[in-house]
């Protein structure tokens, strides 16, 4: 194990998601170095980070917030990271810059440190392919906020060293978080397998089918999702629920599952992001009624089902692809985005041979590749078999 707690850990980026790695690996044990050439992103850090560690003292939840605030140095040069055993980079998602931060922090630290970035989308292999050292990169993703949320998926790139994977799966475990192996590819597990949540539920309502408050209660009340799609993606903003969308469906050759919708690219134009700007799928201004959902249960249930079994499909077909275990898939699901339920574990409790006759019966209809049935789908239906 090339992690302990005297390993020092670097963090590079203090916005939401450096300072939320930064404060998990500190309340680890860990001294940390955090990194910004924004000093006024890093002042706002620091106060954040003694805000939040003063009310989790209060709320008894740790014993001692100023001498885990005392663990982190706040730098503006590159040169802190000199004695870090593990520097992660948490910057915006452009390929080129973190290429170049990652040649320019390979320059700095010393043989034996590793390198992870925590991208959502990008190739982690093409990341690695900058260092002159790239069997020492690897991903690992926190999700946002990364204090609150157990999920970390370690994605090696193909260059990565055998052991690292496990060394760093094994830390993760040590910090509290839940993490699963996955591999380099576009949207790893939850940003790949996730995607019909937002896509077929917006085809629907583009469709005109029925309305986004219907919608969002079908997979509410009926799905026993926490947040129908419409609210979620109002909720995490447009301008990163569509970008991400694009992403994938670019990375995967334009594969159609992943094709994005012109209603959120619309809503991004005009700026409406969603709860940020008080404007997206629904209007938040005060005084504006919320539109109220049909509760025809017939008509709910179809549209549950239709964008559950788009789901199950994608988690099915990551599975026959080797993207990542069967486990680790349950796990990324309930973990990364709060799924009532594991979607393998839907299948099996739905059964294999209704799930191929949905999404048959949707390919009948419109005949498009969107909705081929995973093969690994259609041998389970054929030999009447579980996937757990």
């Amino acid at each position: 194990m090339r992690f302990n707690k005297e390993t020092v850990i670097g963090v590079i980026g203090a916005g939401a998601m450096g300072s939320g790695i930064a404060q998990v690996a500190a309340m680890a044990g860990h001294n940390v170095v955090l990194f910004d050439t924004n000093n006024a992103a890093l002042n706002k850090a620091k106060s954040s980070l003694s805000a939040t560690l003063q009310k989790l003292q209060e709320k008894g939840k740790i014993a001692d917030a100023a001498g885990i605030l005392n663990r982190f140095v706040f730098a503006a040069e590159l040169t802190a990271f000199t004695q870090c055993g593990l520097v992660i980079e948490a910057i915006i998602e452009n390929l080129e810059i973190k290429k170049k931060v990652f040649a320019d922090t390979e320059a700095i630290v010393n043989d034996t440190c590793v390198l992870a970035t925590n991208t959502s989308s990008l190739s982690v292999t093409s990341i690695a392919a900058a260092c002159k050292k790239p069997g020492r990169v690897l991903g690992l993703h926190f999700f946002n906020p990364a204090p609150l949320m157990a999920l970390v998926e370690v994605i090696p790139a193909i260059q990565t060293d055998d052991t690292l994977v496990q060394d760093a799966k094994t830390l993760m475990q040590q910090w509290g978080k839940a993490p699963v192996i996955t591999k380099d590819t576009p949207g790893f597990i939850v940003n790949r397998v996730a995607r019909p949540f937002y896509g077929e539920a917006i085809r629907i309502y583009e469709e005109g089918i029925t309305d986004i408050a219907t919608i969002d209660w079908a997979m509410t009340e009926l799905g026993g999702f926490r947040m129908g799609p419409f609210t979620l993606t109002d909720y995490i903003g447009h301008d990163v629920n569509y970008v991400v969308t694009e992403t994938v469906f670019q990375s995967f050759f334009y594969d159609p599952r992943y094709k994005p919708s012109f209603s959120q690219k619309r809503l991004l134009e005009a700026g409406w992001l969603g709860r940020k700007t008080g404007r997206g799928f629904y209007n938040y201004a005060e005084g504006i009624e919320q539109p109220q959902p049909n509760k025809d249960n017939s008509l709910a249930q179809q549209v549950m089902e239709r964008i559950v079994v788009m789901l199950i499909n994608e988690a099915v077909e990551a599975l026959h692809l080797n993207i990542a275990s069967a486990q680790d898939l349950e796990l990324a699901m309930t973990k990364g985005v709060n799924y009532p339920k594991g979607l393998l574990q839907w299948a099996d409790e739905w059964g294999a041979e209704k799930c191929l006759t949905l999404l048959d019966s949707l390919y009948g209809q419109y005949h498009e590749d969107r909705y081929r049935a995973s093969i690994l789908l259609r041998r389970k239906a054929a030999e009447g078999a579980t996937f757990l």
